[in-house]
Formats: structure tokens, C-alpha cells, sequence
């Protein structure tokens, strides 16, 4: 019987399909309707650093600082009023989350100091939280701050929260290191039990007649899943973590390119949002088809079979990767031809 499991941060999912953070698990309707369709664990929404503080006099201005900085919302950050839950509301949502569902419930915090996240940490625990994901969604603007500073905050981060709780804590980060490669051994040996690669940084546009900055949020594609599969396929079976795929996962054949680099999970968002909850059956399905196609009688037995310590040519994942995009280009231009679409076919 062919088997769909995985273990992310020793949990035994059911499948390799996670509902990553997003506004549908806002309510319990949500959330159980996730569950039915297939996800194996659910990221709550996130609750944001600045939350934590609405109580300090400082409040309106780190929220009209970090205004670039609302990663899952599909309108510009909230106004004070605007949050769809306060702290203590996040917490008991948990609570009835886990009383709601069967699936591991996963809390979500979104911030770049380390504030208030030790103590929130411990009472997401103590509501039911099965994990806890740290979205540090943090971009560096001040000129006198070095790369070394910031890889710091992500470790103290890490170290803080995980010192604090008992559950598992993954650590959800961008890839703009100098050396995510480091940066991802550093997080692991401070105790990260996951890593979740890679969040999407949004930007913002100028709307031209009325001068004004305006949010321009765009849902991922397929092809922003090479990120991703790039350095799980680099760090598999050289960190401890566990590896969550995010960003650019929509088809079963994302979900089998992932695992194959090395993930234990695939989280999904954007898909979701775009054609609905029941898309998970349709992924579902397809993983399940794809498997049986190509004999594959386990997830277990397809993570990592094409990573990078498994890879015949581990060059492809380096720089032999880059001379060979060029090499292709260079095929169109003289041809009119895409070769990367002629091994497709």
C-alpha cells in the first residue's frame, strides 16, 4: 500500500501537504475545511510582533515603520484597529483550533527583535500549540549594520524562543544571506528543529497619479519553487532540521520536485487562495498518481533522491547550473527555440 507520510520536526504527518500561514485559517470554518481537504497540519495566520506591543506608547510608529512588512496579508499592513485578533484572541484561537481539528496546529509568530516572543511563545504552548513557526520577516535599511548583526538577531531569535518552549520551532527566513548555506548550519546548531525556505518579501509600487506608495501583492508561481528547491537540495542531509518547502507550490509535480530535493513538507498558500481548498485533493491525487506511475512506494522512499549528496553531478546545484541557463539562452537566440521546452515534451 503506497504511503504518504512524513516526519516534519518529528511529527508524523499524513501527508507532505501543509497549509502554510494565510487568512484561511482565520476561523474554525477555515481551518476545518483545510483539514477535510487534505492538509496534514496547519499554520495559523501569524501574530505579529507589533501586536505584541499595541500597548506601548511607540506602537504607531513601528506600525507605520513596518508597513513593507506584512507577509501574508492581501492589503497593506492593518492600522491599529485593523488586526484580526489581538494576543489574547490568538490564544484562544489556538485552543479551539485544537479542539476543532485532528491535524497539528502550528503557531505562527511574525516579527524581527526579539520583544515579546519568549513570553508569547510559552503561551502558545500552554493553548495547544502543536509547533511554532518564527517568521522573522526582517529587512535591513540602516546603513551602519553589518551582515554579521543580522545574522545574530536570527540566532537569538532561534535560541531565545526555543530555550522558552518544549514543542518543536521552526524558523521560517529569506535567502539573503552571504552564505545561507552557514546561515542555515548556524540555526541548526542553535536548535532550529525546522527551516522553512524561503519567505516572500513583498515591495511596494508608486501609483503615478497620486504619489502615493501602494502595496503590490502578487501570488507566487510554480517556477518561484526553484528557490526553494535549489538549497534544500544543497542542505539536505547536512543539517538536522527538517526542511519546509514555501513559496511557488501549486501542482503535484512542485510537491514531487521538492521532495525529491529533500523536503519533508510542502506548504501552501498561494494555490489555495487562487483556486480554492479543494485543490489539495486534486495535489493529493496527483502526488498519489505520479508515485504509482513511476513505482515509488513511499514519500520517505523519494525525499532526497535528488539532493545534492545524492545527485550524480552535484555541480548542478552551483555554479555548472548557472553556465548551463546561459548556454540555453544563448540556444533561444539562435534558434528561436526553447531546448528547456523540448526536454519537457
Amino acid at each position: 500500500m503506497m504511503d504518504l507520510s512524513t516526519t516534519y520536526m518529528k511529527m508524523r504527518l499524513r501527508t507532505p501537504l501543509v497549509a502554510s500561514a494565510s487568512p484561511l485559517s482565520h476561523d474554525l470554518d477555515g481551518i476545518r475545511r483545510l483539514e477535510d481537504a487534505g492538509a496534514s497540519a496547519i499554520v495559523l495566520y501569524s501574530l505579529f510582533e507589533e501586536q505584541l506591543r499595541q500597548e506601548n506608547l511607540e506602537l504607531e510608529y513601528h506600525l507605520n515603520a513596518g508597513t513593507e512588512s506584512f507577509s501574508e496579508s492581501l492589503t497593506y499592513f492593518p492600522q491599529p484597529g485593523e488586526f484580526a485578533t489581538g494576543p489574547e484572541g490568538y490564544l484562544n484561537h489556538i485552543a479551539k483550533a485544537k479542539d476543532a481539528v485532528d491535524v497539528p496546529i502550528i503557531a505562527s509568530l511574525n516579527g524581527s527583535t526579539l520583544g515579546g516572543w519568549t513570553q508569547y511563545a510559552k503561551q502558545m504552548e500552554q493553548a495547544g500549540a502543536d509547533a511554532i513557526e518564527c517568521n522573522i520577516y526582517f529587512i535591513p535599511t540602516n546603513f551602519d549594520m553589518p551582515g554579521s548583526e543580522v545574522e545574530t538577531r536570527y540566532l537569538a531569535i532561534t535560541r531565545e524562543v526555543k530555550s522558552s518552549v518544549h514543542i518543536p520551532v521552526a524558523i521560517k527566513l529569506s535567502p539573503f544571506f552571504s552564505n545561507m548555506a552557514n546561515m542555515a548550519k548556524r540555526l541548526d546548531e542553535a536548535g532550529a528543529d525546522a527551516l522553512v525556505l524561503f519567505n516572500r518579501f513583498y515591495q511596494p509600487d508608486i501609483d503615478l497619479e497620486e504619489l502615493e506608495l501602494k502595496p503590490r501583492v502578487a501570488l507566487s508561481g510554480s517556477h518561484e519553487a526553484r528557490l526553494p528547491l535549489t538549497w534544500i537540495g544543497i542542505l539536505y542531509g547536512r543539517i538536522r532540521a527538517s526542511m519546509a518547502a514555501t513559496s511557488g507550490v501549486h501542482e503535484a509535480e512542485d510537491v514531487v520536485k521538492l521532495l525529491m530535493a529533500g523536503a519533508s513538507v510542502t506548504m501552501m498558500c498561494s494555490s489555495l487562495l487562487r483556486k480554492g481548498v479543494s485543490h489539495l485533493r486534486e495535489v493529493t491525487r496527483g502526488l498519489r498518481d505520479w508515485m504509482e506511475t513511476h513505482e515509488y512506494e513511499s514519500v520517505n522512499q523519494m525525499q532526497g533522491s535528488m539532493s545534492q549528496i545524492r545527485c550524480a553531478d552535484p555541480g548542478s546545484f552551483e555554479r555548472a547550473q548557472y553556465m548551463q541557463a546561459v548556454a540555453s539562452l544563448r540556444h533561444v537566440l539562435v534558434t528561436g527555440v526553447d531546448s528547456g521546452r523540448l526536454g519537457r515534451n
